[in-house]
């Protein structure tokens, strides 16, 4: 079809022309993306439920008001432009911390040099599909970026597109499909590809209904008799990748890029530690971090011996994931040293501080996947006590708490990620119960933030996982304060001293009205929780309050050994509470009770290395928006409903 007849047909479905009965200011029918995929799809002969489905695995149909997401890509269909949005001054942390991400006491605090690096000018095609839309709709680059419709009928031409050079014919039949869904997705490699097209056919046969961020209702009719031919992908010419040395399901594609174990200048070494886990000590969490840098800059700083290092690092626009450090060695990445040595951590290509620079479902999914099987491999509990953000990491000391890291931040959706775990966050007890399971309306809730560009300034407005705390019942109270970073809360999207997220389990301190408190910091801390929105969910589970005859106990960022505990040649580590207690009437939620251990590892020769054990055991606790730890021998512990 010509261009210009293209646009056309399109017109009342990108509202170019109101009409009268339809005003200009009016918002759009709450079925018109549902209408636009129906239009695209009989315009380009793709079956509308391949459509549905590839838009689901890119976007969940969202089109976050055509703001580019981590990659470049726009809209419904996740078209990328990379070189538009990324254009400008690389990302940088916005402030987000300057911890030591080893977090070792008995070693020099590294604080590597991060290189900026710019978009290519050789870009991948999986970042440049939409100027390719453009072509083949005969629609402006504009339209395709902010005009959902418009975006739409682009990912079509483009599926049409792949279906052609794969020589096969624009069947009605999904089934026929799934080479051109796996070339969508940009992938170089056939495994990528095909992890792809899998979890698209995936949502085809169970079928999916939400509505988006535009308030638009969508539905995708669950197909179950739909069978793809996996073989016609064979004639895409993509790459074989291996998965040779990686730690991954099979339901996810995954190569082997190491993290170097080198010395260099005067005994110094990087960029991990050798172990023996989980023979030597138990791995107990997994981190979620974000990358703050794209794909291939951050790839480049995690195969640097004088850099830091992580697991794993997983690609937005397709969910395909690279390992770095095996599981039994310990990688620098959480900035404290006891949960570094006790964790596993992955990085997600994003950005904290840019609220529409949003994640693939691609993303999520894959990262779930692969968390469920490290989670079953080494028995981690899927529960938000153990599946940590890096802003959950302790400080390890009163020094090191105003440095520590913020990512993945608010806008990380734990709630719709502990579904795809196979664990909703669900009422575990009756409305009165003295535990509640935080869990927000992730689209709905919106809490202000500011300096995600310009400090002080608003954030552009989007959901999130985030509640925010007020010292009463009310929100022009003052914010809740944390003595540990010694400055006036703020709204920033850095700060999270007045903030709980989803997941996370706290005790009941007080109710009124439509508000309730929690024991938070050492305070009562109030959260708005109406009837008909709640912000918190019944919970049940087990706490901890002070011993008996004790008005206080303290609080540590780690679980470390009693001085006796430690061999000769290896120093005893400091057991140094941070600035917070835990007073007598008190209550916070319980994860795991730990041993107190410490792993010693400064040399990079590994025969010096050693996992110290002590008597002394500990609680990990959530006390604030971090976990923490006290002494069992300082407290008890009881149920509660």
């Amino acid at each position: 079809m010509p261009a210009l007849a293209t646009a056309a047909l399109l017109l009342p479905l990108l509202g170019a022309a109101p009409s009268a009965a339809a005003p200009p200011d009016a918002p759009p029918a709450p079925d018109r993306l549902q209408r636009a995929f129906a239009t695209a799809a009989a315009e380009y002969h793709v079956p509308q439920s391949v459509l549905l489905g590839v838009s689901y695995l890119q976007s969940r149909w969202d089109a976050h008001d055509g703001a580019p997401s981590v990659t470049g890509g726009y809209g419904p269909l996740h078209l990328t432009d990379a070189r538009t949005a990324l254009a400008g001054a690389p990302r940088s942390h916005h402030g987000e911390g300057s911890e030591d991400p080893r977090g070792d006491d008995a070693r020099a605090p590294l604080h590597p040099a991060e290189e900026a690096v710019p978009p290519s000018a050789d870009l991948p095609a999986r970042l440049t599909t939409l100027p390719r839309a453009a072509e083949l709709t005969g629609l402006s680059p504009e339209a395709l970026r902010t005009d959902p419709a418009a975006n739409v009928s682009g990912g079509a031409a483009l599926l049409a597109a792949a279906q052609r050079e794969l020589g096969e014919p624009l069947s009605s039949d999904p089934a026929d499909w799934y080479g051109a869904v796996a070339r969508f997705s940009g992938a170089e490699d056939s495994a990528t590809a095909a992890a792809y097209a899998n979890d698209v056919y995936e949502v085809i046969r169970t079928g999916e209904r939400r509505t988006t961020d535009a308030g638009q209702r969508v539905t995708l009719t669950a197909r179950p008799d739909v069978a793809p031919d996996t073989s016609r992908l064979d004639g895409a010419g993509l790459r074989t990748a291996s998965a040779a040395g990686t730690e991954c399901p099979r339901s996810v594609a995954c190569e082997w890029i190491p993290a170097p174990y080198e010395e260099f200048g005067d005994g110094d070494y990087g960029n991990h530690d050798l172990g023996d886990r989980p023979a030597a000590q138990r791995i107990r969490y997994i981190v979620v971090h974000d990358t703050e840098g794209t794909w291939n800059g951050v790839l480049n700083m995690v195969q640097d011996p004088t850099y830091v290092s992580w697991n794993y690092t997983l690609r937005s626009t397709d969910g395909h994931i690279a390992q770095h450090v095996k599981a039994k060695d310990v990688a620098w990445h959480a900035g404290n040293w006891y949960v570094n040595a006790k964790s596993i951590g992955l990085e997600h290509e994003g950005f904290l501080a840019e609220p529409d620079a949003w994640y693939t479902e691609a993303m999520y999914r894959s990262s779930a996947r692969l968390v469920k099987y490290l989670a079953k491999k080494y028995d981690i509990p899927l529960d938000r006590q153990h599946v940590l953000g890096h802003d959950n990491v302790p400080g390890t000391t009163t020094a090191t708490i105003p440095g520590m890291h913020t990512d993945p931040g608010p806008y990380w959706d734990w709630r719709h990620y502990f579904q795809l775990l196979g664990r909703p966050f669900e009422p575990t007890a009756g409305k009165n119960s003295s535990l509640v399971t935080i869990r927000p309306d992730y689209d709905a809730n919106r809490p202000e933030y500011t300096g995600c560009e310009t400090a002080g300034e608003p954030c552009a407005a989007h959901g999130s996982s985030e509640v925010r705390l007020y010292s009463d019942h009310d929100v022009n109270a003052p914010l809740i304060k944390d003595i540990g970073l010694g400055t006036t809360p703020t709204t920033g999207v850095n700060d999270l001293s007045s903030r709980v997220s989803t997941g996370q389990q706290y005790a009941v301190a007080d109710r009124w009205g439509e508000w309730t408190a929690i024991w938070y910091l050492g305070q009562k801390a109030w959260f708005h929780n109406p009837r008909k929105s709640p912000a918190a969910v019944p919970a049940s589970g087990r706490v901890i309050t002070p011993r008996k005859g004790l008005a206080s106990v303290p609080v540590y960022g780690r679980a470390y050994p009693e001085k006796a505990a430690y061999p000769a040649g290896v120093p005893a580590q400091a057991v140094s509470p941070l600035p917070y207690t835990l007073a007598a009437g008190q209550k916070y939620v319980v994860g795991e009770k730990v041993p107190g251990e410490y792993y010693y590892a400064v040399t990079f020769d590994e025969a010096s290395h050693r996992v110290v054990t002590g008597k002394d055991q500990y609680y990990e606790i959530q006390y604030g928006h971090r976990v923490a730890y006290v002494r069992a021998a300082d407290v008890t512990v009881s149920a509660a409903r």
